[in-house]
């Protein structure tokens, strides 16, 4: 059993559990158990010393029930979370949902899990015991097909919890004739040493020679799977031997010469101890400063916030190297390339050298210094071709972010930098799933700091805009009538070019399109004058829709045209991809299907690649429109159906573009009288079940076109001939004896029918059937 060493990952294939990427070692026992407590009761808790392999077990466990859960498995890393107020947004934005017109997390969540089935790991709960009980049981009593599987050092002490101890692994011990070394090096801390020993030296294995040496390393390490895996990362400089003897010194200092076994936390801080005493004085600053980075950390956020006062600058490369290849930095490589991050044990352990030195606040310090730089940097360099690079930077840093906004607001006189930082990270709220934590940003920075001036009228109406996206319509209006007063008074013409974009917005989602044309013109002139193309995009977009809207296809085309004249001049992508959506929607209107296609598939293609999933909404909306117009009445149902998850996730259907909501509705009626109303639920039930990957490469054809063109199905032949046999009522027994197979073959095919179809029971299979014998024209008793 080992820590975990895969990351958080958006978009992960098993619903919300990152990759295993390396070995799974032992605890059958207590993956049995954890399911079996599962089956049987709403909370678990895993329990045990830091560093046992808690994490690791639960995440085996959510791996191998997910079945059972039909909305998914959803991992909830708290770790990094120290702001204990943001523990419901941390689990909203792990569901990969977001905040809905405004309202508190908590309500967002109980609202958006009352009617799932679904399993959420609460990971690392120790630090913020009481306040996950409550939210643990808050969420149940809503959620009555929720289940909760925790970890923590301690209990959550809520009613019905299970709790589960995990001990560290089972040992070898000295029996008397010695078991068989293949007995030996089957025993579960024995297979994890090897393990990690050959992946610093691939040689290595226990034999008749080393066979008592291993055995007493990993006594001495009492079993902790982190212990034996930093201890077997030593084995890149020193044979076995070698190891056991400085286990030995070190512990028998600890413990003042005692040969007693040693309590599992205090070998724990031992061995931790003894890595910190055995590093350079200049590897074990930097371990202590970068202890303050939240998520991980790059060499250039390194290099800036932990060199100075006894490291050079040009030798914070060759320190990350040396933290590496000890283990005490864990290397990941990333497509904008590499990131290093400490278990969390060894993070808690470097802070608290930190504190011991008196330069905690310092170093805090210089880390909020860095991230609220890198957000300016990005605002600046956010329209041209850097674009798609840093919005995934900031995501990976969005740990960091959200620590660097929490220690400005903790820090007096620190509010300002905080509002400046929340509003220029605008766009990153919007793109990634944050949108309602930025708006808690800029809440919480705008009550703090009340200066009206220039700062604060930009958070205004950066503030406004997500609002908007959140249908929030009355808290827009007053943000923006704030901003407009503050740019009046300041004479400050971006201000008032944007209070007048955001305005048309909200004029535009009243119903009032001609009184939003004015505000969009206004904002345009401005934005010319200034000389700002995100401005000028924005309202070139805004028009093309509006004047769409109301039939002005010359205007609405030429908005178009001339807001990807400006993109193409700065490289830009993100604003290019919304303007091709735009003029998607006005082509369809003209009815050029293909070339509607064309655009929409060209914009959801970016926004897939950035992770947009508001703006790839916008794209399936219209080419359900399309499909509905070309009489792929299936393909459309199906695409409306993709379309309840991804608002659901998003927060508001339509966010921000609610005057759009009018050819929705069209849409869906067409298809309810074309297919009928079975048959278009079960098109759209189809849609909705698909994950988010699957669902996208459906919209975009990519999955086996010239199938879907000729209305095929994702199932095999002998899947197709079961299905029917299903659909006929026949139990697998049946099916198995009609077609000559075994009955677990029978099983595993219709298991995976239902995996395929995004189905969970038979009943469906059967009206699935014969929705395709009536479209197909035949009738199917």
């Amino acid at each position: 059993m080992t820590a975990v060493t895969a990351g958080t990952v958006r978009g992960r294939p098993s619903g919300g559990l990152p990759a295993e990427v390396t070995s799974f070692v032992g605890r059958r026992h207590e993956v049995a158990e954890v399911k079996q407590l599962l089956s049987a009761s709403r909370t678990v808790t895993l329990t045990g010393v830091g560093g046992v392999g808690k994490t690791r077990l639960a995440l085996r466990v959510g791996q191998e029930v997910r079945r059972a859960f039909r909305d998914g498995v959803w991992l909830v890393e708290l770790a990094e979370l120290d702001c204990s107020s943001m523990l419901a947004q941390a689990v909203a934005e792990a569901l990969e949902i977001r905040d809905q017109i405004g309202d508190p997390p908590m309500r967002v969540l109980t609202r958006y899990l009352r009617d799932k089935q679904a399993l959420l790991i609460l990971d690392n709960c120790e630090h913020m015991v009481g306040e996950c009980a409550v939210l643990a049981e808050t969420l149940l009593r809503a959620a009555p097909d929720l289940r909760v599987l925790a970890t923590s050092r301690q209990a959550l002490g809520i009613a019905s919890e299970q709790v589960v101890p995990v001990a560290p692994l089972p040992l070898p011990g000295w029996e008397v004739p010695r078991p068989p070394l293949e007995t030996l090096v089957k025993q579960d801390a024995v297979r994890l040493f090897t393990e990690r020993a050959r992946a610093v030296l691939p040689a290595f294995a226990v034999d008749d020679d080393n066979r008592d040496v291993v055995t007493r390393i990993v006594r001495r390490l009492d079993g902790l799977p982190l212990g034996i895996e930093l201890a077997a990362v030593r084995l890149r400089a020193l044979s076995v031997q070698q190891l056991l003897d400085r286990l030995d010194d070190r512990f028998r200092l600890l413990t003042a010469g005692s040969r007693a076994v040693l309590p599992r936390h205090q070998t724990l801080r031992a061995l931790i101890d003894w890595s910190y005493a055995l590093r350079l004085e200049e590897e074990r600053l930097l371990w202590q400063r970068a202890s303050v980075f939240a998520g991980g950390l790059d060499l250039e956020a390194a290099e800036t916030v932990c060199s100075g006062d006894g490291i050079a600058r040009e030798d914070v490369i060759d320190l990350v190297i040396g933290l590496v290849d000890k283990s005490v930095l864990i290397r990941e490589d990333h497509p904008g390339g590499v990131r290093y991050r400490m278990l969390e044990t060894l993070r808690q352990y470097g802070r608290q050298q930190l504190a011991g030195s008196g330069r905690e606040a310092e170093l805090q310090a210089r880390h909020r210094g860095y991230y609220r730089d890198l957000a300016a940097q990005a605002r600046a360099e956010l329209f041209g071709p850097e674009q798609i690079a840093w919005f995934a930077r900031l995501q990976r840093e969005h740990a960091n972010l959200r620590a660097a906004l929490d220690s400005w607001l903790s820090t007096p006189q620190g509010a300002p930098a905080a509002l400046s930082m929340a509003g220029d990270l605008l766009y990153h709220w919007i793109t990634s799933y944050y949108l309602g934590e930025g708006r808690g940003w800029l809440a919480r920075a705008l009550a703090a700091d009340t200066e009206p001036g220039t700062v604060r009228a930009e958070a205004l109406w950066a503030a406004s805009w997500l609002a908007v996206i959140q249908a929030d319509m009355p808290a827009a209006t007053a943000m923006l009538e704030e901003s407009r007063r503050i740019g009046e008074r300041l004479h400050d013409e971006p201000v008032l070019a944007y209070v007048a974009l955001f305005s048309g917005m909200v004029a535009m989602y009243e119903g009032r399109t001609e009184a939003a044309i004015e505000l969009y013109r206004d904002a345009l002139a401005r934005h010319r004058r200034h000389g700002d193309p995100v401005g000028i995009a924005l309202s070139l977009i805004r028009l093309t829709l509006a004047h769409s809207f109301l039939g002005d296809s010359s205007r609405a085309i030429a908005a178009g045209e001339e807001c990807l004249t400006v993109c193409d001049a700065y490289g830009e992508g993100w604003h290019k991809a919304y303007t091709m959506m735009a003029l998607g929607v006005e082509v369809w209107r003209q009815e050029d299907l293909a070339r509607a296609a064309e655009l929409e598939t060209q914009s959801l293609t970016f926004n897939r690649s950035l992770g947009d999933r508001l703006g790839a909404g916008l794209n399936i909306e219209v080419l359900a429109w399309i499909a509905a117009s070309q009489g792929h009445h299936q393909q459309a149902a199906r695409l409306l159906g993709v379309l309840e998850t991804m608002w659901s996730s998003v927060g508001a259907p339509l966010s921000g573009y609610g005057h759009l909501a009018r050819y929705h509705e069209e849409c869906q009626a067409a298809m309810r009288q074309a297919l009928g109303e079975a048959a278009f639920e079960a098109a759209v039930r189809r849609g909705a079940g698909l994950p988010l990957d699957e669902a996208l490469a459906y919209a975009l054809r990519e999955d086996k076109p010239e199938q879907a063109a000729k209305g095929e199905t994702p199932l095999t032949r002998r899947e197709t001939e079961i299905a029917d046999l299903v659909a006929q009522g026949l139990t697998n027994k049946e099916i198995a004896a009609a077609l000559v197979i075994a009955q677990r073959t029978a099983e595993g095919h219709i298991e995976h029918i239902l995996s395929k179809l995004g189905f969970s029971s038979r009943a469906q299979i059967a009206v699935w059937v014969g929705e395709r014998a009536r479209a197909d024209g035949h009738d199917r008793p």
